[in-house]
C-alpha cells in the first residue's frame, strides 16, 4: 500500500467512526422509542438515521479506495454537502434531547451529538486530525445468557460501547478489551465463543492479534470476525488468509451483524460440540482397548483353567468367583483316581488310540456333568478331584455318584469293545483327606497338581481294583454310607503305605438314592 493509499484509508476510518457511533446509538434509541410508542421520538430518530447514511454514503464516494491515488481529496470542497445535513442532525438531537424523559435516552444523545461535533472538526480540520470521543457512560455489563460469550475489541471506546451494548441485547455475554494485547490476555484467563476484532488499532493491530491467536493451539479453534471502517479488498483478503472467519466494515448493518454472529456462533458450536465427541470416542476407543485386553486376558486364562475344571467353574474362578487355584494352597479333596486295568495288554498299539478316545469322550461328559475338576490323563488313567478349586458341601457323594456313572458307562462301551476282541472294564479308587494343590511345572508349562498321601491312596486303591469295581477309603465310605450298597473288604496292605488301610467294595446306589 502506497503511502497516499495509506493516507486515505486512514482519513476514511477517522471519518467512518464518529459516524458509526452516530448510527449505532441512533438504531439502539430507535428501537426503545418504537418499543415503547414513543412517537414524538420515533419520527426524528428515523430522520437523523436518514441524514447519517447520507453522510456515510458521500464519505465513501470521497474517500472510495483506488490503487491509483495521487492526493488526498479536499474535504473543505465537499462542506457544502456534508455540513447542512450534519448541522440538521445536531438541531435533531437537541430537540430531542427536550422530551428525552430518561437519563439513559438523554446521555445516548448526548454521545450521538460528540460524535456530530468530532465529524465537524475533523471536515472543517486539517486533513486527518485525529480526535477522541467523548467516552461513553459504561452500559452496566451483560446480563447472563447461554447465547455465547463475545470479546469485543476496539480501540475506541464509543465503538466498543455501541457495539457491546446492542451484543447484550441480543442476550449475548461480552467482554471488551481497548487493545490487543488487553484482548490477548483476556482471552488467555478465560476463553469465549467469538471475537470481534478492530483492524486498525495503535500499537498491536488487528492483524497480529488474530496471527497470534490463530497460533495458540487452545485458541486458534476461536472464531474471529475482524471489524474496521477499512474496506478494501487487500485488507479483507489479507484477514481470511490469516484465519479470519468474516469480515465487518463499519458502520453495519443491525440485521447483518446478527446474522454473520449466529453463523459463526453456530460453527463454534458444532466444532466444540465435534471435538466433544472426538474426546469421548478417543476415551470409548481406549477403554474398549483396554477390555479388548482384559477380556483376551480371562480367555486365555479359561483356556488354561478349561484344562482343569468344569467350564462352570474356570468361569467363575475368571469372574473372582474363586481364589486363584493356580496359588499353592491346602484343602480337604476327595480323589477318584480310575483306569482300565490290562488295558495295555488287551488293546494292540495300533487300536489303542481309538479306544482311548471313545474312553476320554465318555469320561470327559460325565466329569463336566457333576462339575469334578479333572487333575491329568495318564494315558486310560485319570484323577479327578473335588472340592477344589470351589469348595462343595458333599463331595464324597459327588465322587462316588460319578464313578457308579462311569462305571455303568463303561460296562456299555465294553460290550462293544468285546466283540472287537477286548475285554475291558473299569476301576476306580476313591479317597478323602487333605493335599497341597496349585501350580506345578516351570515357566511356559504349568500343570494343576495335588501332592499329599490321599492322592497315593486314590491311585493304590484304583491299582486294586478290578475291571468294574470301585474301592473306596474308610473316610470315604463314612461320608457316603447312607447312598451307597457296600461290603467290606477289610484292611489292605498298599505300596508305600506304613498301615493296612480299611478299604470297602461299591456295589452301587441305595434304593433311596438312585
Amino acid at each position: 500500500m502506497t503511502s497516499e493509499s495509506s493516507e486515505r484509508a486512514r482519513l476514511r476510518h477517522e471519518l467512518r467512526t464518529p459516524l458509526n457511533h452516530i448510527l449505532g446509538y441512533g438504531e439502539m434509541l430507535l428501537e426503545d422509542a418504537e418499543a415503547a410508542s414513543r412517537r414524538e421520538l420515533v419520527g426524528p430518530l428515523r430522520q437523523m438515521l436518514e441524514d447519517a447514511r447520507h453522510l456515510l454514503a458521500r464519505v465513501n464516494e470521497l474517500l472510495a479506495p483506488s490503487g491509483v491515488d495521487t492526493e488526498l481529496p479536499d474535504l473543505s470542497a465537499a462542506r457544502g454537502a456534508l455540513i447542512p445535513t450534519l448541522d440538521r442532525i445536531v438541531a435533531g438531537v437537541t430537540e430531542m434531547d427536550r422530551h428525552a424523559g430518561k437519563a439513559e435516552v438523554s446521555q445516548d444523545l448526548g454521545r450521538i451529538a460528540s460524535a456530530a461535533a468530532q465529524l465537524r472538526t475533523l471536515i472543517d480540520g486539517p486533513a486527518g486530525t485525529r480526535q477522541v470521543a467523548a467516552a461513553p457512560v459504561a452500559s452496566g455489563g451483560s446480563r447472563p445468557t447461554d447465547r455465547g460469550r463475545i470479546l469485543v475489541v476496539d480501540d475506541d471506546e464509543g465503538n466498543r460501547d455501541v457495539l457491546a451494548r446492542r451484543l447484550s441485547r441480543e442476550g449475548y455475554a461480552v467482554t471488551v478489551a481497548a487493545d490487543g494485547r488487553a484482548a490477548l490476555d483476556a482471552l488467555a484467563s478465560a476463553p469465549v465463543d467469538l471475537v470481534l476484532l478492530d483492524v486498525m488499532m495503535p500499537g498491536m493491530d488487528g492483524y497480529e492479534v488474530l496471527t497470534r491467536l490463530k497460533g495458540e493451539p487452545k485458541l486458534r479453534a476461536i472464531p474471529v470476525v475482524m471489524i474496521s471502517a477499512l474496506d478494501e479488498i487487500a485488507s479483507v483478503a489479507r484477514c481470511i488468509e490469516l484465519g479470519a472467519e468474516d469480515y465487518l466494515a463499519k458502520p453495519f448493518d443491525p440485521v447483518l451483524l446478527r446474522a454473520r454472529i449466529g453463523a459463526c456462533l453456530e460453527k463454534k458450536r458444532l466444532h466444540d460440540q465435534e471435538a466433544t465427541l472426538r474426546r469421548e470416542l478417543e476415551e470409548w476407543n481406549r477403554t474398549l482397548e483396554d477390555r479388548v485386553k482384559d477380556q483376551v486376558g480371562l480367555v486365555e486364562r479359561l483356556g488354561r483353567l478349561k484344562r482343569f475344571f468344569s467350564p462352570q467353574l474356570a468361569e467363575l474362578i475368571v469372574a473372582g468367583g474363586a481364589e486363584d487355584p493356580l496359588k499353592t494352597h491346602r484343602r480337604e479333596v476327595t480323589v477318584v483316581f480310575l483306569d482300565l486295568p490290562a488295558f495295555a495288554e488287551t488293546a494292540e498299539p495300533e487300536e489303542v488310540m481309538g479306544v482311548l478316545r471313545e474312553y476320554h469322550h465318555e469320561m470327559g461328559g460325565l466329569i463336566l456333568e457333576h462339575e469334578g475338576t479333572l487333575e491329568r490323563f495318564t494315558g486310560d488313567g485319570m484323577m479327578i478331584f473335588f472340592n477344589d478349586p470351589v469348595e462343595v458341601p458333599n463331595p464324597a457323594e459327588r465322587a462316588l455318584r460319578m464313578a457308579v456313572a462311569m462305571r455303568d458307562r463303561v460296562a456299555t462301551l465294553a460290550a462293544a469293545w468285546r466283540k472287537r476282541g477286548w475285554d475291558l472294564g473299569l476301576g476306580v479308587g476313591i479317597a478323602q483327606g487333605y493335599a497341597t494343590i496349585g501350580a506345578i511345572g516351570f515357566e511356559g508349562r504349568w500343570d494343576y497338581g495335588a501332592i499329599g498321601t490321599v492322592t497315593n491312596l486314590a491311585a493304590r486303591l484304583c491299582g486294586e481294583a478290578k475291571g468294574g469295581q470301585v474301592l473306596i477309603s474308610s473316610p470315604v465310605a463314612a461320608a457316603v454310607e447312607k447312598l451307597i450298597e457296600a461290603e467290606e473288604i477289610g484292611s489292605i496292605a498298599l505300596k508305600g503305605l506304613a498301615r493296612p488301610v480299611p478299604t470297602w467294595s461299591v456295589l452301587g446306589l441305595s434304593g433311596a438314592s438312585s
